[in-house]
C-alpha cells in the first residue's frame, strides 16, 4: 500500500488591476489524503472511493462520485492522457477541506491543480504535469489557442484525449515580507458565472490603459521593501471588473472608497479577490482594527463575514509521501 498526502493552496486572482493575469498563492490549504492499495479487483467506480471532510462550513454540496467530482475527474482525464482509464486498484481520496466555496479564494482552481498531482502521482508522469502548481505572487499569459482548445468547455472522459500542450507561461513575482493578506471572507457565494455575465462586452481606451498603467506598477510596488502605501493603494485601482460586479456585492463600493492608507494605518490596498465576495486588504499590521472595519461594513448590509489572516503560500502544491 501507498500513502500519501497533497496540499494545493488557494488562491486570490485578478489582485487590482491584474483582471485574468495576476494572482496570489496564500496560506490556505486543501488537502488530499490518498492511499493506493495493490489489489487484483475493486467494485469501487473507477477503482476510487472519496470521503469529504468540508472544514469551511460550505453549504455547497461536494459529489463523492469520482466521474463527477472535480478533482477525481481532472485526474481521470490525466490518467486518460496516459491510456490509463481508471484508478490503480484500489485508491482511495480523503478531501480535508478549509477554502470556502464560492467565495473567491479559488477553490475550483485549487480542486483543478489536485487533480492533476493525483492523477500525476498514481500514474507516475511528472513531466507532464502543469505549471499551474508554482504559489506565491505571479503574472500569467497564454499563447494563442486553437479554436477547438477555446471551445472546450468539459473535461472529456469518453476517450482518450490529446491534451493542450505549452499553451501558457508565467512569471513569479517578488513579494514584500512586511506585507500579510486579510481575507474578509462574506457568507454567500458570488457564482462565477453570475460575475462574468455583469461584464461589459468593450472597454473604453481610457480604462483599458488605467489597468494597463496600475498593472505594470503593481509587481515592483509590492515587491518592495519596505512597501510604500500610497503607491500600493494607487496601483490596486481597477476600471475593468470592480466597479461592474458592485451590484452583486453590497458594500464593495463603500469599502473600497472610505478603507484608503490616510483613513486606515496598516492598510496598503484593498480589491476583490477573484470574483467576490471575499475583500482581500493587503497590510502591514494593525490586521484585526482593518477587518473589523470591513466586517462593520458588510454589516450594515445584514451580510456576516468571517476573515483570515494569509501569507503567501510561496512553494504552491506540494506531495509528501507516509
Amino acid at each position: 500500500m501507498t500513502s500519501f498526502v497533497i496540499k494545493i493552496p488557494c488562491s486570490s486572482a485578478n489582485i487590482g488591476p491584474g483582471f485574468d493575469v495576476i494572482g496570489l498563492a496564500l496560506s490556505l490549504y486543501l488537502d488530499l489524503h490518498v492511499t493506493v492499495e495493490a489489489k487484483p479487483s475493486s467494485q469501487l467506480p473507477f477503482n476510487c472511493a472519496i470521503t469529504y471532510e468540508d472544514q469551511s462550513k460550505s453549504v455547497e454540496q461536494i459529489s463523492l462520485d469520482p466521474e463527477v467530482n472535480l478533482i477525481t475527474r481532472v485526474a481521470l482525464y490525466v490518467l486518460r492522457c496516459h491510456d490509463q482509464r481508471a484508478f490503480p486498484v484500489e485508491t482511495k481520496v480523503h478531501i480535508v477541506n478549509p477554502i470556502p466555496l464560492g467565495r473567491g479564494l479559488g477553490s475550483s482552481g485549487t480542486a483543478v491543480v489536485a487533480g492533476v498531482m493525483l492523477g500525476n502521482e498514481v500514474e507516475r508522469h511528472p513531466d507532464n504535469v502543469a505549471a499551474s502548481l508554482f504559489g506565491g505572487f505571479v503574472g500569467t499569459y497564454l499563447n494563442e489557442l486553437k479554436p477547438e482548445d477555446v471551445a472546450r468547455k468539459e473535461i472529456p472522459l469518453s476517450e482518450t484525449p490529446e491534451p493542450p500542450m505549452a499553451i501558457g507561461h508565467y512569471r513569479k513575482f517578488n513579494w514584500a515580507p512586511e506585507i500579510k493578506a486579510i481575507a474578509i471572507i462574506p457568507n454567500f457565494v458570488v457564482p462565477t458565472a453570475n460575475a462574468r455575465n455583469v461584464l461589459p462586452e468593450t472597454y473604453s481606451r481610457a480604462d483599458v490603459v488605467f489597468n494597463l498603467q496600475r498593472a505594470a506598477l503593481l509587481p515592483a510596488a509590492l515587491g518592495s521593501s519596505p512597501p510604500d502605501p500610497d503607491m500600493i493603494f494607487l496601483a490596486m485601482q481597477d476600471k475593468v471588473h470592480q466597479p461592474y460586479r458592485k451590484t452583486l456585492i453590497p458594500g464593495l463600493t463603500e469599502i473600497l472608497q472610505f478603507m484608503t492608507p490616510a483613513t486606515q494605518p496598516g492598510l496598503l490596498g484593498i480589491c476583490l479577490s477573484g470574483a467576490g465576495p471575499t475583500i482581500l486588504a493587503l497590510a502591514t499590521d494593525r490586521f484585526t482594527e482593518i477587518a473589523d472595519r470591513i466586517i462593520a461594513q458588510f454589516a450594515s448590509n445584514d451580510i456576516s463575514c468571517q476573515w483570515k489572516l494569509l501569507e503567501p503560500a510561496q512553494d504552491g502544491a506540494t506531495v509528501t509521501y507516509n
